[in-house]
């Protein structure tokens, strides 16, 4: 079985439909030959039973007529009356060999009832004979010759072959169309992605509503956002190029300014504050590329490992306080443990408060509940069509840096089975971590804050 599997699979499709079509015509001529031959037989005989009969009737009913010798007879049946002392008349100028008369006259001499279907077989051939008393004096016997048994038989079963033949050729000028209807399409999706695989300029056109056209439409929405994402990541690499060239070259002038005995900041100790806070600058930008490029590896490996997060997010909150002393960082922290490594989750959680405290005008809020984390701000809303891109590689806001740190938080998250989205508040932003677990509590909580913001919000009437 696996042998055929393979030689099917290394078949094209042309070839697996002829394959299909030379086995269904196998198949039903073994079956046709093999279990219908006895059946066609069997057909054959009763109809030229019923043939028999009815020209039997015929002559029994015109009997008496004279030109019944002439007229009412066929010429591949023989009619002989036989009487009671079995002597017999041929009706027609018609012959019958004495072996078969001998074998009638017995037939005849032994028949009791009203009407008997008999064979006469010799050698290869066989003669169909009905005898019917018709008085007690006399009976009539109807024969049918072989020849026209066989000429009969071979009839139908031509019949059969060649409406078989008709249909397995129908059936095969449609599957020709139906998969000639599959490979063109398939042909323009390789084509097409061989010459986007040379990065040469083409287009696919392919109108179809079924799962070739769906494939179709993924191809090019697939090219079209690995040409997005391209883009994104040459700009990207122009980007930081350029703001890697500025530290670069401002460590360099004052390394070399300060080697001359020149202080650019007046004194040395000032000068060396400029170089370690570009050297940090560009230290932060080299640790999120590395970063990105590490978590593409993370693997959860340990799933039985749980992290406290409480003690993770306060001892991040202390070390990110002084980035923006003017914001006010709340915390409402419970004690919680996230499943996953403390370094990545570090990770999740700096970039998250990093992103809070950017674009905060006031305040950073921090909660941490059963199996949820969520980081928000009072800052500007998000707008829809970047709300959709906010975790993609490269992407950047208004007051964003490179565009990994989110992309970062995703890959970390989605590694540890959690989920992670942003929300638009009435003032400001939210970013939530969260189980895939119905949370029944956290959703209540949500909906009465809802409601009283609303309420509180509402000019209600005064009571009189």
């Amino acid at each position: 079985m696996k042998r055929i599997n393979l030689w099917i699979r290394e078949l094209s499709l042309s070839q697996q439909l002829l394959s299909l079509v030379f086995f269904v015509v196998a198949t039903f001529s073994v079956f046709f030959f093999m279990f219908l031959s006895k059946n066609v037989n069997q057909f054959v005989e009763n109809e030229l039973f019923k043939l028999l009969h009815n020209s039997q009737n015929n002559i029994i009913y015109y009997l008496d007529d004279a030109a019944v010798d002439k007229e009412n007879t066929d010429n591949n049946i023989v009619h002989i009356l036989f009487y009671k002392d079995l002597s017999y008349t041929i009706i027609g100028n018609k012959s019958v060999s004495e072996d078969v008369i001998s074998t009638v006259k017995d037939t005849v001499k032994n028949h009791d009832i009203d009407t008997s279907d008999y064979i006469y077989t010799k050698g290869n051939s066989s003669i169909l004979y009905t005898v019917t008393k018709m008085d007690n004096n006399v009976k009539i016997v109807s024969l049918l010759s072989d020849t026209y048994r066989t000429e009969f038989r071979n009839a139908l079963v031509n019949s059969v072959i060649n409406i078989n033949i008709f249909v397995v050729f129908g059936l095969f000028v449609i599957l020709t169309l139906w998969v000639g209807s599959i490979i063109h399409p398939l042909n323009l999706i390789r084509n097409y992605v061989d010459k986007i695989r040379k990065d040469e300029k083409t287009t696919l056109k392919i109108d179809r509503k079924d799962e070739i056209g769906d494939v179709a439409h993924a191809i090019l929405m697939m090219e079209e956002e690995i040409s997005k994402q391209n883009r994104i990541k040459e700009e990207m690499i122009q980007n930081i190029s350029h703001d890697l060239k500025t530290p670069i070259a401002t460590i360099k002038s004052y390394a070399e300014s300060i080697k001359d005995g020149i202080y650019p900041y007046g004194t040395l100790e000032a000068s060396c504050d400029v170089i370690i806070e570009h050297s940090s600058r560009l230290e932060k930008k080299v640790y999120s590329l590395i970063m990105l490029n590490k978590m593409g590896y993370l693997s959860d490996s340990e799933p039985g490992n749980n992290l406290d997060m409480k003690n993770l997010i306060e001892k991040v909150v202390i070390s990110m306080k002084a980035i923006n002393p003017d914001i006010e960082i709340k915390t409402n922290l419970q004690n919680v443990k996230f499943h996953g490594e403390e370094e990545p989750w570090r990770i999740v959680v700096e970039n998250l408060l990093d992103n809070a405290l950017r674009y905060a005008k006031s305040y950073v809020e921090i909660k941490l509940l059963d199996g949820e984390l969520c980081v928000s701000n009072d800052g500007i809303n998000i707008s829809k069509d970047r709300m959709n891109k906010l975790f993609k590689p490269y992407e950047k806001g208004s007051d964003g840096q490179f565009g990994l740190g989110l992309s970062i938080v995703f890959r970390v998250v989605t590694t540890y089975g959690y989920n992670v989205c942003a929300e638009n508040l009435n003032e400001g932003v939210s970013f939530r971590v969260y189980k895939n677990v119905y949370n029944k509590n956290i959703v209540e909580e949500t909906v009465v804050e809802e409601v009283i913001d609303v309420v509180s919000k509402k000019d209600l009437p005064n009571k009189k």
